[in-house]
């Protein structure tokens, strides 16, 4: 069972801030904006990763993961991590914006601007 720990945790991500989406938060409703947000980051990070794994500087504990590898070594879960911990970062971000009140400037920071 040690071998899902990685997974499951992704998953646990997922299953804790998916009431934000369903309290009104819109993230995965607009893909594109959510794409636009992770995707780079995400591109980056997997190249440091596959760099980093081909260079020896960086290993997964075949214990903690499926066993399931992308092409230049890079196993499932860690992909799937660069993009499951952004949205959730995202989603949670979204949800402080929609439930912050917005503070409207005062006289004198107007004359700061």
């Amino acid at each position: 069972m040690d071998h899902l720990q990685y997974l499951a945790l992704l998953v646990g991500c997922v299953a804790v801030t998916l009431p934000l989406e369903l309290s009104g938060s819109r993230v995965y409703r607009r893909p594109r904006r959510l794409a636009r947000a992770v995707l780079p980051v995400a591109a980056i990070f997997v190249v440091w990763d596959v760099i980093a794994i081909a260079a020896g500087l960086w290993w997964y504990n075949p214990r903690y993961v499926t066993g399931i590898t992308l092409p230049l070594s890079l196993p499932l879960e860690e992909a799937l991590f660069f993009l499951v911990v952004p949205v959730c970062g995202v989603l949670t971000l979204e949800t402080v914006r929609r439930l912050t009140p917005r503070r409207r400037a005062t006289a004198r920071e107007e004359k700061v601007k």
